[in-house]
């Protein structure tokens, strides 16, 4: 354990969420949101001397299910640009812009600004058909992650995001992960649980439906009248180096809508699984 430890920090410098435009852009995308930043947190906790500059650049692909609840699958692809300044500011096309304003061996807390492309309900006629689309929409984003130790890294994350527009609401997340045993210099995994809150208002837009849409789609009604659990699953991440600069990342998850969500009558199947695999070139510039 003690040697796999040594070697994360220098694959934690790049163990961030290689996901294409589409995934974080999905409304309430079956991937964690701690899929997104990976052990980032790590690289201070274990490297104290961060480089300033860290890029990287690359293409995906990932299916998933067209919308969360659907039934059907697509498969998509877009580039990857993650670049890090030190620990403090970040352009990532899973996670947008961000900034962390307290920071610490152990901790970190940001804010972000992302988005969504909200839904569209060509994408699956056979049942959105009448619902109408949700506009693609910007989010404020607050977020912190806490590291137990270093000896046992297991990694507390917290997040919320509040629309404007598209989805409206707010929606959280609460998630632990850990980097997995048989992780190494040269390949490293991580996995854990995640769950996920809404507003009232966010599980109204994403899964309710209300009197004009009951009569153009021939849903019934369905409306909801406090916050509550949308979603929970688990996740896994995992890179290997190839050479000094190319990486190669997958991203798996599968989660299930729960709560008055998983009742509501888009709500095709509970079970919604994700696969994303990517292919990448780091570079850094020293401190």
């Amino acid at each position: 354990m003690s040697s796999m430890l040594r070697s994360i920090y220098c694959t934690a410098l790049l163990m961030v969420a290689a996901i294409p435009l589409t995934a974080q852009a999905q409304t309430q995308s079956p991937l964690q949101e701690w899929q997104y930043s990976g052990g980032v947190i790590l690289a201070r906790l274990f490297e104290p001397n961060l480089p300033e500059w860290r890029d990287i650049v690359g293409v995906a692909a990932e299916v998933q299910p067209v919308y969360n609840g659907a039934r059907a699958y697509q498969v998509s692809a877009g580039p990857v640009i993650n670049v890090y300044y030190k620990d403090l500011w970040y352009f990532s096309t899973g996670e947008g812009f961000g900034y962390n304003f307290l920071r610490g061996d152990h901790y970190q807390v940001g804010v972000g600004l992302t988005y969504d492309l909200g839904r569209d309900q060509k994408l699956d006629g056979a049942n959105l058909n009448g619902m109408g689309d949700i506009k693609a929409a910007p989010a404020a984003k607050i977020y912190g992650s806490w590291v137990l130790s270093k000896k046992f890294p297991m990694i507390l994350r917290l997040a919320a995001r509040q629309y404007a527009g598209g989805p409206q609401g707010a929606v959280g997340d609460a998630s632990v992960y850990v980097p997995l045993p048989g992780s190494s210099k040269t390949f490293v995994m991580f996995a854990g649980p995640s769950i996920t809150a809404g507003t009232r208002h966010y599980q109204q837009v994403m899964y309710g439906v209300d009197a004009q849409q009951s009569f153009l789609s021939g849903h019934p009604q369905y409306n909801f009248t406090q916050p509550g659990t949308t979603d929970a699953g688990v996740g896994f991440s995992a890179t290997k180096f190839v050479g000094k600069h190319f990486l190669i990342n997958l991203d798996a998850a599968i989660s299930q809508v729960r709560g008055d969500a998983s009742r509501s009558p888009i709500v095709e199947t509970r079970t919604q699984r994700v696969l994303a695999l990517s292919f990448e070139y780091h570079f850094e510039s020293a401190q």
